[in-house]
């Protein structure tokens, strides 16, 4: 599985904090390509080729309610639609299947008003029903309940044919984006399903732009126009065409030789390898709304529970170095909120002015050090009161080459404050797995990029999200919590007034860069490739309708829609 679809899948695991298992959205980070495709089918200029999963051979399964990397993409968003879609660029859920919605006085009950006039692809009008049945289907299946919405719903009602009710056991406003995220099956193909959790599903019925399979090989697969789309005149494009590639370096290749439209893979010194090949037509937008890469450190261990200890390693790292080398300058060096740019509406400027221990400052960490009790031995290694030197191991992916560099560079970096620390490369699953279970001194990791800073710092300052060493926690890796955070969060899920929200956010800023429990390093880029050969109206930072990258459903719905053969 590739690295941005691994991250996915963690991020959808961890929604909310409301399940006890874990593609933002650190999309995929790998060496420059060197191999050639291996599906070498004729391109067809009426079909838009893209790259978002790398598999040896396609298996043929479109069930949209299963973990992502397991159904095609775009099953989930493409061939199948949500009620409606959070655009990360314009801070505002966009109506999709549900035209509207609305809660009630005391922020438990949810209602939706459907669309009217859609469609399902055989003719079948799409229902309240049909929402209902879906979300019935969750609750009977909890495998399948990945934002863990049966945690925070009690029931789901079809009013009437075009309104649908949620009533909530608690007022949890923030629970909007896991309803309405939630990919709809009719009920009319699918009541009949006997195990909806292995069920393929290999001839779609949906209400998204593309359902028609009109060619499915080991090696390449097209997806036609749904003939009843409920967007009159779209999609422009006739099909999608997924050529099967390995792994990113085919595919990296297979978009420097033309033969891709869009993709969302990380290419090194991309101006020089792409971009000049075709000027005219080769492009790229990485707008840094991907989320948070951190530095984290185990604050169940000394000396990482004393907040001086973490500002001091913070404040010794060279982030200005890590985004030119190991980042290409892609990014920027992350504030002391550590939000992304997605949250630029919620920022908080004077939670951003009091964190200055993002900046480098030898001279300040030396002193938070020494205050701390931590003094240099005569190797240069500082000594804490327990006679333990200060000698840690930083934990990344082997083949992450972006974070491979970025850790050497941090352990260069922390020797001028004697931290000695050292690089420890893991495969994927037991480097999550030590992740996941605290098993670590000092960790690269990534944070979640749901809609708003409540979702962002539930993860990572909550008592609810908090589990003990050894024990698989979906996000609170560092294992901390502050009863400050609970309260403010709280206070959130219970509130649809955005300046009150706004006010809660920014103080649950302010906590975070008080205790700094967490190091963040750079808001990660949002990857996206484009070629204007065959299609046109891609997002740019020109037109940014949305995401370019298709690495971020139900996003990735506004460019299906939108993109135009040339």
């Amino acid at each position: 599985m590739s690295r941005r679809l691994l991250m996915m899948c963690m991020s959808l695991l961890s929604l909310g904090g409301l399940v006890h298992c874990s593609k933002s959205s650190q999309e995929s980070a790998q060496p420059a390509p060197a191999a050639a495709p291996t599906a070498a089918a004729a391109v067809k200029s009426t079909a838009l080729t893209v790259t978002q999963e790398q598999q040896a051979s396609w298996i043929r399964n479109f069930n949209p309610l299963i973990a992502p990397g397991t159904a095609r993409w775009p099953t989930r968003a493409g061939v199948y639609e949500p009620l409606m879609i959070f655009n990360t660029l314009k801070g505002e859920f966009v109506p999709w299947l549900a035209a509207k919605h609305e809660w009630s006085a005391d922020n438990k009950t949810l209602t939706l008003s459907l669309r009217p006039g859609v469609k399902w692809s055989d003719g079948q009008p799409f229902t309240a029903k049909d929402v209902a049945f879906t979300f019935e289907l969750l609750k009977k299946h909890k495998a399948l309940d990945f934002a863990a919405v049966w945690g925070f719903v009690e029931g789901v009602s079809a009013k009437d044919d075009a309104t649908v009710e949620f009533t909530l056991s608690r007022p949890y406003v923030p629970g909007l984006v896991y309803i309405v995220h939630q990919p709809i099956v009719p009920e009319h193909k699918w009541k009949g399903v006997e195990d909806p959790v292995t069920y393929k599903n290999e001839t779609p019925v949906a209400t998204g732009p593309f359902t028609e399979v009109k060619v499915f090989q080991n090696q390449i697969f097209e997806l036609g126009r749904n003939p009843h789309y409920w967007q009159q005149g779209k999609p422009a494009v006739e099909s999608l065409r997924f050529p099967a590639y390995p792994g990113n370096d085919q595919a990296n290749l297979a978009l420097l030789t033309g033969e891709l439209d869009w993709a969302g893979s990380f290419v090194p010194d991309i101006e020089r390898v792409f971009v000049s090949k075709d000027k005219e037509n080769n492009h790229y937008w990485f707008p840094l709304v991907g989320n948070t890469t951190t530095l984290y450190v185990n604050t169940t261990k000394k000396p990482f529970d004393d907040p001086r200890v973490r500002k001091a390693i913070s404040m010794g790292i060279d982030r200005d170095q890590i985004v030119r080398v190991a980042m290409y300058g892609y990014t920027r060096p992350s504030d002391a909120t550590a939000l992304s740019d997605a949250h630029n509406q919620w920022r908080n400027p004077e939670a951003v002015q009091a964190g200055d221990w993002t900046k480098l400052d030898v001279a300040k960490a030396n002193a938070l050090l020494d205050e701390a009790g931590y003094k240099k031995g005569e190797d240069g290694v500082r000594v804490g009161p327990d006679k333990k030197p200060l000698r840690f191991e930083i934990n990344v992916v082997t083949g992450w080459s972006d974070w491979v560099r970025a850790v050497q560079i941090i352990a260069q970096n922390l020797k001028a404050i004697g931290v000695d620390a050292t690089l420890k490369t893991y495969d994927f699953s037991p480097y999550f797995e030590r992740l996941q279970k605290g098993e670590f001194d000092m960790s690269m990791g990534w944070t979640s990029d749901e809609p708003t800073p409540y979702h962002f710092y539930r993860d990572l300052m909550s008592s609810e999200t908090l589990r003990p060493v050894g024990e698989v926690s979906a996000r609170n890796w560092h294992r901390f919590a502050n009863k400050d955070a609970d309260a403010l969060l709280r206070a959130f899920e219970g509130t649809s007034n955005l300046e009150e929200q706004k006010k809660l956010a920014g103080q649950m800023q302010m906590l975070f860069v008080q205790n700094a429990p967490a190091i963040p390093l750079f808001p990660g880029p949002s990857w996206g490739e484009f070629s204007t050969r065959r299609f046109t109206n891609f997002p740019n930072k020109d037109n940014p309708y949305s995401k370019l990258t298709p690495n971020s459903p139900p996003e990735n719905l506004f460019v299906l829609v939108e993109v135009k053969p040339k």
